[in-house]
This record gives structure tokens, C-alpha cells and sequence, in this order.
């Protein structure tokens, strides 16, 4: 009897342990995907019992964020092709009326598009700087549809970079980055030979099993298991071991000027998270600045009198 119980129980188990693995793949597949030709996803609430389900066993298809151009700086619009073949886009506004300080590029966060950063792009260019801003790939009017949260869009960077070197010949090159943008950032300057002459970090995650455990934070659910089996199913699906993309280590390769910021408020990226990655930066010349009033969003945006005074001294 005892044994027939024992197996009865294995087989359930096995039952449950395949299921939600399905699940987690499932999950994992949908969070790294945007379709240019899905819906924006219904609210919860609003969804029929079977879409709840649905929903909560396989995931949302999200939609590819839309590129909203308000920028009110005098810009063009470029595209560049990365090593893999991503056609990527690109704003350019130069300096018209005066010698600019060297070119800033600009990377936003997961989900989001070079809209998101128009805030950012406008004050570096009131400082003196041409600022280039781009969408990742699978964001915006970029191609691709697949989003490995840094270990590709790695190449990303590394074409925008080359681009700003190459086509616009600049011998002053700083980069600006947030969430994922910054996060990314750190790990092609680690894996390619990109040597801006200054970096700015905002809110950075220092592994991407900890960029996956802040997701769920916000979600209100826990963090494990679900965090090391999506982080394990969302690399296995496009061919890397997402353990070992960890940015925090990236940031040993880093020569330059570091100014690195973080709200205290962030939901998720941690403390300890951004005091590693500053720890493990390969430059004394570096700068952490925290703020008090603002979480994972626009430093900008939420305390404009500080963020200006500290980056503004920072790129004297």
C-alpha cells in the first residue's frame, strides 16, 4: 500500500513539476517578445474567466512599444544594421548654432522606445551636446521582435557606438543610459571594445536573475522559484546561459568617468544591487548619487533641480 501511495505521489509531483515548467516557459517566451501586431493587453479585471486563465497559465502577448515623436529639438531620423542583422533607428540633433561638447547616446529601458528619453535628450542638448537616441531592438521602430534584456542588444550598443565613431566622427563620446539601457550598456563595454569617454548610469540591475526578481516584486508575487526558472527558461529559448549575464561584473571593464544614480524608492533595482555594480567598477573616477523622492522611473522627471545639478557638474 505504502508503495503504491509513493508512487501515486511521484507521479503527481512529476505532474506538477512538468506543468509549471510548461507555465514558466510559456511566461518566459511572452516576456521577451513584443509584436508589432498584438493588442494592448485588457486589463484583468475586464478579462472573461477563460482569458484569466489563459492569461495566467501562458502569458500576454505584448504589444512592440510606439515610437510618439514630440521631440521638439531640430532632429533626422537614421538607420544603422548591428552585426546580427537589426535594423535599428536612430534620432540625430546636432548642434546648430555653436561647437558642440561631443555627442551623447542615449539607450532606454525595457518595454519602452527613444520616446521615453526625450526629456533627457532635450536638457543634454541645452547643455551644449548632440545627442543620438536609439530604439533597441524589438522596441519602437526598430526590427526584431525578440528582447534578450542585454545579452543581444548588447550589439545594439556596440552599432550605435561605432556609428557615432565612425559616420559623425566623435572624439567626445559620452553614454547615457537607464533601467535596461544602462544595465546594457555595461555588459557591451565588457564584451566589445566600446571606450566612451564618460558613462552615466541610471538604475542599473546587476545580474538579469535580479532584473527578473524586481519584475516580479512589482508584481506582488515571490520571488523564487519563479525568478531562477524564468531567468533559466528565458535563456534557454534564445540560446545563452542567462546566469552569466551579470552587468555588476561587466562593469570591471570600465575605464571612463562613472556617474551612477539610483532612487531610493526603486521597487526594483536594490540598494545592494547598484552599491555592487559601484564596487566592482574598474575606475576610481566614479560618482554614486542617490534620490531620496524617486523609484525605477525619470530622475528627471521626478526631481529636476538635483538631476541637473549633478550631471551638469559631472560632464564639466
Amino acid at each position: 500500500m505504502l508503495k503504491r501511495w509513493l508512487k501515486r505521489a511521484g507521479y503527481f509531483l512529476l505532474f506538477v513539476f512538468v506543468v509549471l515548467n510548461v507555465m514558466v516557459a510559456s511566461h518566459a517566451y511572452h516576456l521577451t517578445h513584443f509584436f508589432a501586431d498584438a493588442p494592448r493587453p485588457a486589463r484583468m479585471e475586464t478579462l472573461s474567466r477563460g482569458e484569466k486563465a489563459k492569461a495566467i497559465l501562458l502569458g500576454v502577448r505584448y504589444p512592440k512599444s510606439k515610437v510618439v515623436d514630440s521631440f521638439q529639438v531640430p532632429h533626422r531620423t537614421i538607420q544603422l544594421t548591428t552585426d546580427d542583422g537589426i535594423v535599428l533607428e536612430s534620432w540625430i540633433a546636432p548642434i546648430a548654432s555653436s561647437v558642440p561638447r561631443g555627442t551623447i547616446l542615449l539607450f532606454h529601458g525595457h518595454g519602452s522606445n527613444k520616446s521615453a528619453i526625450i526629456r533627457e535628450a532635450t536638457a543634454f542638448h541645452a547643455m551644449g551636446w548632440q545627442v543620438m537616441l536609439t530604439d533597441f531592438r524589438a522596441h519602437g521602430n526598430s526590427g526584431g521582435e525578440v528582447c534578450t534584456i542585454g545579452a543581444n542588444e548588447a550589439l545594439d550598443v556596440k552599432a550605435v557606438y561605432e556609428y557615432a565613431r565612425r559616420e559623425l566622427g566623435e572624439k567626445n563620446l559620452v553614454i547615457w543610459g537607464i533601467s535596461l539601457g544602462a544595465s546594457t550598456t555595461l555588459h557591451a563595454m565588457a564584451s566589445y571594445k566600446i571606450r566612451p569617454e564618460r558613462l552615466m548610469l541610471e538604475m542599473p540591475f546587476a545580474t538579469l536573475h535580479d532584473a527578473v526578481k524586481g519584475r516580479l516584486r512589482t508584481m506582488q508575487l515571490p520571488a523564487e522559484p519563479l525568478a531562477t526558472l524564468l531567468t533559466f527558461w528565458g535563456g534557454i529559448q534564445h540560446g545563452f546561459w542567462a546566469f552569466n549575464l551579470q552587468p555588476a561584473y561587466d562593469a570591471s571593464a570600465v575605464s571612463c568617468p562613472v556617474l551612477l544614480q539610483w532612487g531610493f524608492k526603486d521597487p526594483r533595482v536594490t540598494e545592494q544591487e547598484t552599491t555592487t555594480i559601484f564596487a566592482q567598477l574598474g575606475t576610481n573616477r566614479r560618482t554614486l548619487m542617490k534620490y531620496f523622492q524617486s523609484g525605477h522611473e525619470s530622475l528627471l522627471k521626478k526631481e529636476p533641480e538635483k538631476w541637473r545639478t549633478v550631471v551638469g557638474d559631472f560632464l564639466r
